[in-house]
């Protein structure tokens, strides 16, 4: 029978390139489920409902927080973001790994309550300046934004110490190989070969 999945939860600034790492991640691991996460903002240019975001307005949001259908909610950048609970419980139970990409409130919160173990991994920039231009190399913020972004960045990347990994992410591919450690590693800490299945112990046992 197949072990239970194991929860990895991901945080970083914005900007720091966590999208794109994910991608190259979620293409090299087999057996990882990336958590679609509720929110109350627009989709962005490329994204589509239901692959990046649930979409949705906020009276449906605040209706699901009411009926306690997310692990965590928070609001960030004046908008709202949850996971869903019953989805992160079904793909858990199915053995399914499950890469959650929630800012350091909602990380906060699922490490306090311990509802669902997790592994926190927290991805950084090489630095604020370096942060600042990708950031503006995006073209889609006023420099208003910008300024808020880094200042939310510098107090996001203070939580850092409180992961239990961290990944500057300087080179995508360097970053991508770490993460990818990071998950092999903590399958084989949980008995399971690095493409996520169960190691059947009983081959360790003499037959007779």
């Amino acid at each position: 029978m197949r072990a239970g999945g194991q929860l990895f939860i991901l945080s970083a600034p914005s900007g720091a390139g966590k999208t794109t790492l994910l991608k190259q991640v979620m293409q090299q691991v087999r057996g990882l489920s990336f958590s679609v996460s509720h929110t109350t903002r627009a989709p962005r240019e490329g994204e589509s409902n239901g692959v990046d975001y649930h979409f949705v307005s906020v009276d449906e949001f605040l209706q699901m927080r009411d009926k306690n259908q997310f692990l965590e909610w928070a609001e960030v950048h004046g908008n709202f973001y949850g996971t869903s609970k019953p989805e992160i419980l079904k793909t858990l139970e199915q053995g399914l790994d499950i890469i959650l990409d929630i800012d350091v409130q909602g990380a906060a919160i699922i490490l306090k309550d311990k509802l669902v173990p997790a592994v926190s991994v927290f991805i950084a920039p090489p630095s604020l300046a370096e942060l600042e231009k990708r950031l503006r190399g995006r073209g889609t913020d006023s420099d208003e934004t910008i300024a808020v972004r880094l200042g939310n960045a510098e107090k996001e990347m203070q939580a850092a110490p409180d992961y239990e990994y961290l990944v500057i992410n300087d080179s995508v591919e360097d970053a991508a190989a770490a993460l990818v450690s990071v998950i092999v590693a903590e399958r084989s800490r949980s008995r399971r070969l690095p493409t996520g299945e169960a190691i059947d112990l009983n081959l360790f046992c003499r037959t007779v």
